[in-house]
């Protein structure tokens, strides 16, 4: 049987799609891989030239007897573009998407960019000749060559537009002296720096036993010849940023790079300019708010030795460093380590599989991991490394859990407790800083008649709208717009509005109650410029306000020392979602909130404002007690049959037809059980659906979702493989959109 490989001739966006076939000659079976370089004839000439094998095949896409033969693999190393497509390979595999949507994802895309060049002006001369030209420019007065020679000969090389600015020379002048052999014009590639301009104060790493300890078992289970992923699960304030500086510095130090994923844009300001202090320019960013050309030439800098940090949000995890040491992960709980597009790829355990293909070490680290993690660690597949307290023994803030129907029986109808407004007071007079967090944006919620209970919704999406400033009312899912309606479409009545608060409503409400108060508000809605992020966050910092009012953005990793008191608004508004992880989201988003307090020298207080006081997950975070929280999350988890336990394989199908949609929903679900029959009881299978998901339809298109519950993972990958397969040889479907995810963060 033959055996074909397609590969790719050359990695660009425009040439990404663009495979060719080869055969691979008896000789050279036992050793191809995907990903592999290898050398092949090229066009009628058949030059030899490189490529990368993005897939192996036994079926001949063309005539067998016109396919060319691969001539040689390349075995002097690995290149990174081969590691990174053996990556994009595994993706493809564990979590389904075409090849093609793998590799666009792992290889940094050539945009169409201009590359920026900067122009050095060099001196030819030496000491004197350079004297006798000078004389002979003074004899024929020519005044301004005589000036840039002048220059030139106090600094040999000198920058175009010092040369054409400040010294007043033209271009014309410059090309004259250059055809005289005077001198030459150098361009040199400019690579375009996010962090150029940055301020930077050098800073030393002191570490204190704790951290010290942690950054000792680190390298030493790094230097195994399998590493474990370490997961430091360290307590807000614990120094966790500390330890990974240190690991980092170790690293550069022996040659080798390190990614730091974040989870959030509004982190990067504060995480970039204490690594900026530590390293300098030989650190980089990456950020959705960041230009094609820009994020390219960072990837171009990696690649070619001119960093050792990257920092950024998942897609960081791609940089292609040629010698990898470490990949940090911080706030690793965060659900925005999972893509919500195809492929459906979790950043961790991505980063697990890129650090076995490049020798390096996993650092998981949260002050509230997540329950996967903890409980591999809790198994012996990753290491647990526990900070329990914070640096210099500064207690955690003290907290009150305020219930909110005692409020309201209260008669107290604003959405700040009598606790929360009496501590606001106090932090003013004091001129000490306030932080209060809302899970949400926008004015309200969705608008809803108090007559009829008519909830107004997109036409194109089974979804509420919701009131946004400016009398708009605005679908979160395809950007439908709609004035605000006064009455009822469906009974005329009057009595319709929005239900709870956002950021902007808030904002309202804090500045009616408190006018001398300088606030600022923090969400998606005041974020949209490039740098507002940094602008809000350095306000802030700078104690150019009192109060930042904002959504989980402002509670993840930020560490501001006059903040002194916390207010959570509503911790049930996460408490009580159609999702699996409710409980756990809810724990991890009030114990980071209350860990932004009391920071710095004066001790901190929180405010947990909620409706389900008694709830497992508010009291643990009340006490930041993880293992409390844990135990009874465990419990659920394990009498539901919900990841970590078992696993979870959400499949959705989607297209313009109803009908279809259905259809293919059905015919895949018999497929999966008339091919599991036979399974044994430890691989057992539940199957969960054809059903509606909770948005049924988005810019008309529909969906429809299956659920599997399994204890094997490798068992889902494999039905993963049978349903790819059934739908390719099934036309009638062709219509019809297959999706997979596992272990979703986020329904469909």
């Amino acid at each position: 049987m033959k055996l074909y490989a397609n590969v790719i001739i050359d990695i660009s966006s425009e040439k990404l799609d663009k495979t060719f076939q080869y055969e691979v000659p008896e000789h050279l079976k036992q050793a191809i891989r995907i990903g592999m370089q290898v050398l092949v004839p090229f066009g009628n000439g058949g030059r030899r030239i490189r490529g990368y094998v993005v897939g192996l095949t036994e079926r001949a896409e063309y005539d067998p007897a016109k396919i060319k033969k691969i001539v040689q693999i390349n075995t002097e190393g690995m290149p990174i573009e081969s590691q990174l497509i053996g990556l994009a390979a595994w993706i493809r595999q564990n979590y389904g998407a075409t090849m093609n949507q793998a590799l666009k994802t792992v290889i940094p895309v050539r945009q169409k960019t201009a590359k920026k060049e900067k122009k050095k002006i060099c001196l030819l001369l030496d000491e004197g000749k350079a004297k006798e030209q000078l004389l002979d420019y003074r004899r024929r007065h020519s005044t301004a060559r005589e000036r840039l020679l002048e220059a030139l000969m106090d600094n040999p090389r000198l920058d175009y537009e010092v040369v054409t600015g400040k010294l007043n020379v033209s271009a014309s002048v410059v090309r004259a002296m250059e055809e005289q052999g005077v001198l030459k014009t150098q361009r040199l590639r400019d690579y375009r720096n996010p962090v150029r301009g940055l301020e930077r104060m050098e800073s030393h790493i002191t570490l204190n036993a704790m951290q010290r300890a942690a950054v000792e078992r680190i390298r030493e289970n790094a230097k195994a010849s399998n590493p474990r992923p370490c997961l430091i699960h360290g307590v807000t304030g614990s120094g966790k940023t500390e330890v990974y500086m240190e690991l980092i510095r170790g690293a550069a130090q022996a040659g080798r790079q390190s990614i730091v994923l974040i989870p959030e844009i509004a982190l990067t300001y504060q995480t970039v300019m204490r690594f900026y202090n530590c390293f300098g320019d030989r650190v980089s960013i990456l950020n959705s708010k960041m230009s094609q050309g820009e994020r390219y030439d960072q990837f171009e800098r990696a690649k070619n030795g001119g960093l050792d940090v990257m920092i950024g949000p998942r897609s960081a995890l791609f940089t292609p460093f040629p010698n990898l040491g470490y990949i940090v992960i911080d706030e690793e709980h965060e659900g925005t380590y999972k893509s919500e597009t195809m492929p459906r790829y979790h950043a961790r355990e991505t980063a697990i599989e890129r650090a076995k293909m490049a020798g390096a070490a996993v650092v998981l680290g949260s002050a509230t991991p997540s329950v996967d993690s903890y409980y591999k660690a809790c198994m012996g597949e990753y290491l647990l490394i526990e900070m329990k307290e914070r640096v210099h023994k500064k207690p955690l803030p003290t907290c009150h859990v305020i219930d909110l129907r005692a409020e309201l029986r209260e008669r107290n109808f604003s959405v700040l407790s009598r606790k929360l407004q009496e501590l606001i007071e106090d932090r003013l007079r004091r001129r000490e800083q306030v932080m209060l967090f809302l899970n949400r944006r926008g004015i309200s919620g969705f608008i809803s008649c108090r007559s009829c209970g008519h909830v107004v919704k997109c036409p194109h999406c089974d979804v509420s709208l919701s009131s946004h400033g400016g009398g708009r009312l605005l679908c979160h899912y395809c950007g439908y717009e709609a004035p605000m309606i006064s009455l009822c479409p469906s009974c005329g009545s009057p009595y319709i509005g929005g239900f709870k608060a956002g950021t902007e409503k808030i904002e309202q409400t804090v500045k009616a109650r408190f006018p001398d108060a300088r606030i600022l508000r923090m969400d998606m809605d005041t974020t949209r410029q490039k740098d507002s992020y940094e602008r809000i966050l350095s306000a802030f910092a700078n104690q150019e306000a009192d109060i930042l009012i904002g959504t989980q953005m402002i509670v993840k990793g930020h560490d501001f020392k006059n903040v002194t008191l916390v207010g959570v608004l509503a911790a049930d508004l996460s408490l009580y979602i159609g999702d699996y992880r409710a409980a756990e989201r809810t724990f991890q988003l009030v114990t980071q909130a209350v860990g932004r307090a009391g920071r710095g020298e004066k001790p901190g207080e929180a405010v947990i404002q909620t409706y389900s006081p008694d709830h497992y997950s508010v009291k643990a975070a009340a006490v930041s007690d993880y293992g409390a929280f844990y135990d009874a999350e465990m419990t659920y988890r394990k009498m539901m049959r919900y990841p970590p336990v078992w696993n979870l394989l959400v499949i959705l199908t989607a297209s313009k037809d109803e009908r279809l949609t259905a259809e293919a929903a059905g015919d895949i679900a018999a497929h999966i059980e008339a091919a599991n029959r036979e399974q044994t009881s430890s691989n057992k299978l539940l199957l969960i659906g054809p059903a509606e998901p909770a948005v049924a339809k988005v810019n008309d298109i529909y969906k429809r979702v299956l659920y599997l519950k399994c204890g094997e993972y490798d068992t889902l990958v494999k039905i993963k493989d049978g349903v790819e397969t059934y739908m390719q040889n099934h036309s009638a479907y062709r219509e019809v959109m297959v999706q997979f995810d596992f272990n979703p963060m986020n329904g469909f």
